[in-house]
This record gives C-alpha cells, sequence and structure tokens, in this order.
C-alpha cells in the first residue's frame, strides 16, 4: 500500500530534495512519496505463531510501483528495538551509491528515529525487490516487490496484460529471525528451512484471481535465505518476458527455476476450463524436498484445485542449466531507452581486467566462515562511503582482496576491491563447492555469457555467448562450476558484490567493488546527501563536512 505524505510533509521534503545536489541532477522527472512505518508484528505463515518484521502493518511489505526515471523519496520509521536497513536489489542507483541501503555505504537507522531514501529508477525497466539487509532481519521479513513500468512512448514487445501479480517466495523458518543470527553469531550453521511461503503466505492460503481466456503477468521473485525453487502452474504454460530489467526472448516453460535473489516475469493465459488450479513452489537440489502451493483461481470457478500436484525437478542440475541457456535478451525489444536492446554490441568492446571469485568454506577461530578468495568480509564500525568521504584511515585497504584466488585458508578482513572507472571488465565466479551459488552486484546489470562445469580457464571463452546473454544483475553458479559476466564500469561508487545465499553472506562471503575514479564532478559521482545519517568513526563529523 503506497501512503501519500500531507502537504505540509511533502513541501518539506520537496524543499529538502530540490536544495540536495543530488535532486538538483533529477529536476523534470516525477516525484513519488511513500511513507513507510517498520514494526514487529506477529505472524502464523507455517503454523507457529512467530515475530516478523511489517512496513505500514503488511507482510510482506507494500509494493512500489514507478515508471522510468521516476523518483522515488521514501520516508522510513524505524519502531524496532535495534537498527534497521532496508536495500533495493537490483535498482541502481546512478553514481549515488549513498542511498544503497548495505551498511558498507549507509548508516543504519536507529530505533525510533526515521530516514528518508531518495532514489531514482533511472533508465530502468522491469520485476525487483528490496530487503532488510542488516542484523539477518531478511529473515524476519520486511521485503516487498518493486516494478518499474516503461514510459508510455517506449513499446514493450507484447500486449499489456490484464492483470499483473508480484508473486515473492522463499524458503522460512519458523524461529525467530534473532534466534536464527544467535545461531549464526555462535559459529553454527543454520537448519533446514521449515517451509516455503508465497506472499507470506504458508502452503495452499495464497491465490491469485484470473479469468478465462485473458493473460496476467506474474512477477516472481525469490527473497528467500538461500534454497533455489522451482515455479510452475497445474495444466498452464509460462511465457517468459522479462529479467531483472531486461526484456527476453519469449520462450514457454512448464516450471521455471528462480534461485535465491532472483526476478522473473512471466505471461501466464488463463486458457484451461474455469476452476481452481494449484501453483506449485518446491526447493531444488535439495534431496530433502519443501513444497508449497498456492491457487490460480478463475472467475466463475467450476470447483477447488484437485488432481495431484504438478510435478517438478529437484536435485537434477543438467535440467536447469539447460533452462539457464534458453534465457536470453530480445534484441528487437526496446529497454527503458526507444534504442533496441540489441544496439550495444557488448561482444565486441576489448576487456581490460578478468577478475575471478572462488568461494570457500571453513572453521576460523572456532567458527564457521565463508570466503571470496580467501578473505572472510569482517564489517567496520563505519560504512566505507563515509570512510572515504571523511578521510578516516585505519578502517580499510584498498585491494585487501585479490582479483584472483589465492592458496590460503580463510582469513579475516575488511575485503574492498578497486576498479578503474568506464573499463570493461570479465569476472567469472568459480564455485569449487558442492552447492548451487548465486551473486548479486549491486549497482549493475552485466552480461551472463557463459556458464559450464568444471574449471575456468581462458579457452572456456570460445563458448561464450557474445551476441545475445541475458543482462541481469543476480546469477546462479552450479556445483563444481563457473559463470562468467562482462560488466562496463560505469557507475561510481562503492557496490557490495555478495552471496545471495543469506547466511554465507552474514558469515563473511561478500566484499565491496570500489569503481574508482579522481574526477570529482556531480557528472560521475553525486555528492554525499544532505540528510545522510552518520555513525561510528564519522559520527559527529556532518556540522564542519557537508
Amino acid at each position: 500500500m503506497k501512503m501519500a505524505l500531507n502537504m505540509a510533509v511533502v513541501g518539506a521534503l520537496i524543499l529538502c530534495v530540490s536544495v540536495s545536489l543530488f535532486a538538483i541532477t533529477f529536476a523534470g522527472d516525477p516525484y513519488r512519496f511513500f511513507d513507510w512505518t517498520v514494526t514487529y508484528g506477529n505472524i502464523s505463515p507455517l503454523g507457529v505463531r512467530q515475530q516478523a518484521i511489517l512496513i505500514n502493518g503488511l507482510f510482506p511489505g507494500p509494493d512500489i510501483h514507478s515508471v522510468t526515471n521516476d523518483n522515488l523519496i521514501i520516508n522510513v520509521h524505524n519502531n524496532l528495538d535495534e537498527p534497521f536497513l532496508l536495500s533495493w536489489s537490483g535498482v541502481q542507483q546512478r553514481r549515488n551509491s549513498y542511498e544503497d541501503g548495505v551498511f558498507g555505504t549507509t548508516c543504519p537507522i536507529p530505533p525510533g528515529k526515521n530516514f528518508t531514501y531518495m532514489l531514482q529508477v533511472k533508465d530502468q525497466i522491469g520485476s525487483f525487490y528490496y530487503f532488510p539487509s542488516l542484523a539477518f532481519h531478511k529473515a524476519a521479513g520486511g521485503f516487498g516487490g518493486i516494478r518499474i513500468l516503461s514510459r508510455p512512448r517506449i513499446p514493450v514487445p507484447f500486449p499489456n496484460p490484464a492483470g499483473d501479480y508480484t508473486v515473492l517466495i522463499g524458503d522460512w523458518y519458523k524461529s525467530n529471525h534473532k534466534k536464527l543470527k544467535a545461531i549464526l553469531d555462535s559459529g553454527k550453521s543454520l537448519p533446514f528451512p521449515d517451509g516455503i511461503l508465497i506472499n507470506g503466505r504458508g502452503p495452499g492460503v495464497a491465490s491469485f484471481n484470473v479469468e478465462q481466456g485473458k493473460t496476467y503477468r506474474l512477477r516472481i521473485s525469490n527473497v528467500g535465505l538461500k534454497n533455489s525453487l522451482n515455479f510452475r502452474i497445474q495444466n498452464h504454460k509460462m511465457k517468459l518476458v522479462e529479467v531483472e530489467g531486461t526484456h527476453t526472448l519469449q520462450t514457454t516453460y512448464t516450471s521455471l527455476d528462480v534461485h535465491a535473489g532472483q526476478s522473473y516475469s512471466v505471461l501466464v493465459t488463463a486458457d484451461q476450463p474455469p476452476k481452481d488450479y494449484y501453483i506449485v513452489v518446491s526447493s531444488r537440489f535439495t534431496t530433502r524436498v519443501l513444497t508449497s502451493t498456492g491457487t490460480l483461481r478463475y472467475k466463475n470457478s467450476a470447483g477447488p484445485v484437485s488432481g495431484p500436484l504438478p510435478g517438478g525437478p529437484t536435485i537434477q542440475v543438467g535440467s536447469s542449466l539447460n533452462q539457464a541457456r534458453t534465457v536470453r535478451t530480445n534484441l528487437t525489444a526496446s529497454g527503458p531507452r526507444p534504442n533496441p536492446q540489441g544496439s550495444y554490441h557488448y561482444g565486441t568492446i576489448n576487456l581490460t581486467r578478468t577478475i575471478i571469485l572462488s568461494s570457500s568454506s571453513g572453521i576460523k577461530n572456532g567458527k564457521q566462515r565463508y570466503a571470496i578468495n580467501s578473505v572472510s568480509y569482517v564489517s567496520p564500525d563505519t560504512p566505507l562511503k563515509l570512510v572515504d568521504f571523511f578521510k578516516i584511515n585505519g578502517v580499510y585497504r584498498v585491494n585487501s582482496i585479490s582479483d584472483k584466488p589465492t592458496k590460503r585458508g580463510i582469513y579475516l578482513d575488511t575485503s574492498v576491491l578497486q576498479t578503474d572507472y568506464r573499463t570493461f571488465v570479465e569476472i567469472v565466479f568459480q564455485n569449487d563447492e558442492d552447492i548451487i551459488q548465486t551473486y548479486h552486484l549491486d549497482g549493475y546489470s552485466f552480461f551472463v555469457v557463459g556458464f559450464d562445469g568444471g574449471q575456468w580457464t581462458p579457452a572456456s571463452r570460445k563458448n561464450y555467448n557474445l551476441r545475445d546473454a541475458i543482462s541481469r544483475c543476480t546469477t546462479q553458479v552450479y556445483p563444481r562450476s563457473w559463470t562468467a559476466v562482462y560488466v562496463a564500469l560505469d557507475n561510481v561508487g562503492m557496490w557490495n558484490l555478495r552471496s545471495e545465499n543469506w547466511e554465507r553472506q552474514y558469515l563473511g562471503q561478500q566484499f565491496y567493488l570500489k569503481v574508482f575514479t579522481t574526477s570529482t564532478s556531480l557528472r560521475d559521482e553525486y555528492s554525499i546527501p544532505s540528510n545522510a545519517l552518520l555513525c561510528g568513526k564519522a559520527s559527529g563529523r556532518h556540522k564542519h563536512s557537508l
């Protein structure tokens, strides 16, 4: 639910925005205002009463509906008993990582206080979501859908659907998020999840209304903590049309793998006799399969759901890999700009650097830790963007993580890898473990040019897709396999690169990619927001530095 602010508050916010250097750059683009209150509340999606994080009393939180280039002014009141941060998965803050909502860039909102995020969905379309990034809050809720529509004058490569639904799926624990956090803090791994939720509801509760003969858009996001999930609808096919801001080749599937942190848009036509049909979500690559159901409910339904649940894949990697290779960019469709997506010939650009990232797990100081290139990330007391702005020494070292795997054991550090602005780089995610992994890069989309089993070598480039690879912000890496992506580093800032397995992220499988330039022009990076919260070693400095 979108909450409009009263006129006095709107006027004050507009004044605040208009005097900030960041917002002056956005002049002329529409504004949308949201007022959110974050509280605890009791829910029972799996039959056990537990504490959740609600936004405006809702679990999941309210959707954000917007249009390309809109400015989003989101005033967040933190009524929890602990600091809180929201991050915007896939919403690329151009030249403005201060608003990214992760602790490497943004100070948390203290209990009883508020903070106003000022975001622009600049040159973006598609399906995304927001989530709480601190203290394992994601295990308690606080997430919701984000949809960014195309401007009316830019054609979309399919007719307007009769309805547009957000579908948030994810694995879930019955335990309180503080208890789960305590397990991780004690040095242990989490147990297997207790179930799967669909839009915050347990098995058999979530439903979506359709009318026979009409077509509907489902924006499916995996907001869970660790498991890849398979999504399918009894007796219905799904036509894939968009992935994390990119229009796709319109391939039809009977089931779709949605890995942790990923978002997909599909079109579903209600072309069956009018009754109720099962929607099924089940875990992938797990020996114990979790399953949850919802309902596709036809208008004038002749009867309730019946028959066996439609079967889906379970532990098979090959079928998922083959499906992933069919997810490709629609080169004839426009993106957020009028020019076709295929007009950007990424395959002809010379690479300036290859970064190879290898995950590992192990015990460090008697506790479970996870790492990238042997470094297990340790969060400092001061966001890295504030460290740079105030020139605070001793918090982190540039290039404290190697751009290639090392043979060292796991060690702890505040890992930051510096890269040059306006370069074109190749990142290879090497997974030598027996689990599927998913990685996300804030502030960017990248071209997923290749994936395969075994070890990546330079010869692997011979099989890259250099024509119509999908552009997205979150990619899976299959067990004992690699995934390669191309990234145009055109967004200055400090950007979080992390595992979307939230236990691994929390215990160190992340680092910050510092995209650096010596330029101080606002064309390259916006100045620190006038309302920025300050914490750690930056506390008390604002009166002299902002």
